[in-house]
């Protein structure tokens, strides 16, 4: 991984402005070396051989794994699930990520096609009670319990929670399924190597390589402070959008965790850059004019992946084309006062994106002190909640979180 923050944004920056936000290096530091939910930065690798064995024990029985969880409970492993297989060709184990819509035409179609192949569960959330979450795991077992016999749904439902109580706790104790457990000192957006994520992307990568790169990343820690401060600064200089680029499309759910991980941690207290998302050169097509002439409220950050699989057109590789058009929009963008940080990864696999993405992790909870906001917690997510549960109790539909 390399991060250039220097070549297409030095002109734009506010010396001083970096000065003043450099200066406060060891403050942010110690508050986050002794931050409670900090846990993200040194992950217990223990669970990896129980994880394992749980994923041969469902491939022995089960075509299909269903992953309920919503947010941090699924976007990580849906990001890489998404990067490491196929566009087109048909999995020999599929794994489907659902409990994230309320939708009930795509609830009705997912429970169809489930009555029709043999499949597992897992079924994560801290709490138990999130409600996409519970809607959608108490769906599937009803069709599980038309489909298999008590003791072949004790082996097919495997539950992530929290280790001593909840809902899902409760439901381990009683009838034995197979479980893992969220730490209490990780938040959902920082979850990516625990139980949550490590055991749905044991299904299509593997797993060691991927904490081997994180921990590589985790020693980035003076470099995710410098891209923490050009942010900060930008921020200050009325960037108050952050466009994360890639020229991948499998890369599109890497962008969605990016921006629930940024847009969860920094934005309270009237603050925050607000994180978007463009893949191209599809988007060129459709915004490519605003961020080149329109309100200059942006500044960029693009993946450049150098090295990809080899595609011949009219003899032609395709690849290094698609690296010229990104390098000359760079160019055109930086000429239209739109300042850019590349970042630019050899290849795309799982040690890499491992160190990418503890690499994000630092620069998102650095950003946050820096913004003098907690980085780790996301009051205002429950008061969409709270509206939501006062509504349900008062046409008599319980709701508890």
């Amino acid at each position: 991984m390399k991060l250039d923050i220097t070549t297409y944004m030095d002109n734009f920056l506010d010396k001083e402005l970096v000065k003043k936000y450099s200066s406060r290096k060891e403050e942010v530091f110690q508050k986050l070396d002794t931050a409670y939910m900090n846990g993200w930065l040194s992950p217990d690798e223990s669970s990896v051989d129980e994880i394992l064995k749980v994923r041969d024990k469902v491939f022995s029985h089960s075509k299909c794994l269903v992953v309920v969880g919503i947010g941090g409970s699924f976007l990580g492993s849906c990001a890489l699930y998404s990067m490491f297989t196929s566009y087109f060709k048909k999995q020999d184990f599929q794994v489907i990520f659902a409990g994230t819509t309320l939708s009930s035409s795509y609830m009705k179609e997912l429970l169809e096609y489930l009555e029709g192949v043999d499949f597992s569960v897992n079924v994560i959330s801290k709490s138990g009670t999130t409600m996409e979450t519970s809607l959608t795991y108490s769906a599937i077992k009803k069709i599980m319990e038309k489909k298999y016999s008590i003791e072949e749904i004790r082996n097919r439902i495997i539950v992530t929670t929290d280790s001593v109580k909840g809902n899902l706790r409760r439901e381990v104790e009683e009838v034995g399924y197979s479980s893992f457990v969220i730490p209490d000192n990780i938040g959902g957006r920082y979850s990516l190597l625990t139980p949550a994520h490590l055991f749905p992307l044991s299904f299509c990568i593997d797993i060691r390589e991927l904490i081997s790169g994180y921990m590589e990343g985790l020693k980035l820690k003076e470099e995710a402070f410098s891209y923490a401060v050009v942010r900060r600064s930008m921020f200050d200089q009325g960037k108050v959008i952050e466009n994360f680029v890639t020229y991948e499309n499998n890369f599109y759910y890497y962008m969605e965790w990016l921006k629930q991980l940024f847009g969860e941690t920094e934005g309270k207290n009237g603050k925050g850059i607000f994180p978007s998302s463009m893949i191209h050169t599809r988007d060129l097509h459709s915004l490519g004019q605003f961020v080149q002439e329109g309100n200059k409220i942006l500044f960029e950050t693009f993946f450049k992946i150098k090295n990809s699989s080899s595609c011949f057109i009219d003899g032609k590789e395709l690849h290094p084309i698609n690296l010229v058009v990104e390098d000359s929009v760079i160019a055109a963008h930086v000429s239209g006062g739109v300042p850019c940080v590349v970042l630019e990864i050899d290849e795309v696999s799982p040690r890499n994106l491992g160190e990418v993405s503890s690499f994000f992790f630092l620069v998102a909870a650095l950003s946050g002190y820096l913004f003098d906001v907690d980085p780790f917690n996301q009051p205002g997510v429950e008061v969409y909640k709270s509206e939501v549960r006062s509504r349900l109790n008062s046409i008599g539909e319980k709701y508890e979180k």
